[in-house]
């Protein structure tokens, strides 16, 4: 095999992944217009920082409750959890998608129920990687669209910076991001996204035992979510919306945050995505604002 053969393979699971963050990006703009017109937003006033607080305390309290839930060997508590946000999140998804279409009027609620359900139960039923990353961009997309709607860009930036510390924190010195993720990812759900090292890998037989090597690259949902709350924030909350250059500037710089992170991971140390991750979302943010001239206020 060439050396050019060779680097190509290589670096074929990060633009893969890169792929999905953008596609999740483009899926959560889309879901933006019709979550915010269905007054899906979370908070009345968007622009409290203490919103982001909110969020902060509610991901610190889940976390307990997962690592408690792993200790006691009490995963079962943990899968009923996510798959009840699962259904909740796919059922937001689809009506949002389903308001775009006119001849779907007054049919959105239940065709929603059934689609949400149905993709849950086959998800349980066969919880291979190619079904858990279209889930994982359905989930992910929803997810980022919903808090995107109800943030205006000041809390956002707040929350990625917090968030971006305490994933530094968690991963690098308490190290119990870890223990979380090895402890969950034989649940086989859509926390995460996959992407096979070869063609005839299989999730479901995946055995997560210490010590043995994977055979797929892994990165977890809240990867792709939490830049991606800036990209519909500023497409949503200032003026100038639309593709403009702050949501060009974030998206990008979420791309180039997670090529950098990608190289440190493929060295083979695990690696807290976020702070790549958001603070190449928030530069490119503000890049863009410079280039626009637009008000972040």
């Amino acid at each position: 095999m060439s050396s050019s053969e060779h680097s190509f393979k290589d670096y074929l699971p990060i633009l893969s992944m890169a792929g999905l963050i953008l596609i999740v990006q483009a899926l959560s703009l889309l879901l933006s217009t019709p979550m915010e017109t269905s007054e899906m937003q979370a908070f009345e006033d968007p622009t409290q920082i203490s919103n982001s607080i909110y969020y902060i305390v509610m991901i610190l309290v889940f976390t307990l409750f997962v690592l408690i839930a792993i200790k006691k060997n009490m995963k079962w508590i943990v899968s009923l959890l996510i798959y009840f946000a699962i259904v909740s999140t796919l059922y937001y998804v689809f009506f949002a998608l389903l308001t775009l279409v006119p001849s779907l009027a007054g049919l959105e609620d239940i065709i929603s129920i059934l689609l949400s359900v149905g993709l849950t139960v086959l998800l349980y039923k066969y919880p291979e990687w190619y079904i858990i990353d279209i889930l994982g961009v359905c989930i992910a997309a929803g997810v980022s669209a919903l808090i995107g709607i109800s943030l205006s860009v000041i809390p956002v930036i707040v929350l990625l910076v917090l968030l971006a510390v305490y994933d530094a924190i968690s991963v690098y010195k308490t190290k119990h991001m870890i223990t979380m993720a090895e402890g969950v990812m034989d649940l086989k759900l859509p926390i995460l996204f996959i992407i096979p090292k070869n063609r005839d890998y299989s999730f479901v037989k995946e055995s997560f035992k210490a010590g043995e090597k994977r055979e797929a690259f892994f990165m977890g949902l809240g990867d792709a979510v939490m830049p991606t709350l800036l990209v519909v924030s500023a497409n949503v909350f200032m003026e100038n919306g639309g593709l403009s250059y702050p949501v060009l500037g974030a998206m990008l710089g979420t791309l180039a945050g997670h090529i950098l992170l990608s190289i440190l991971v493929m060295r083979g140390n695990p690696q807290a995505g976020l702070p790549f991750l958001n603070s190449g979302a928030i530069l490119g943010f503000f890049a863009g604002v410079l280039l626009s001239g637009a008000s972040i206020l």
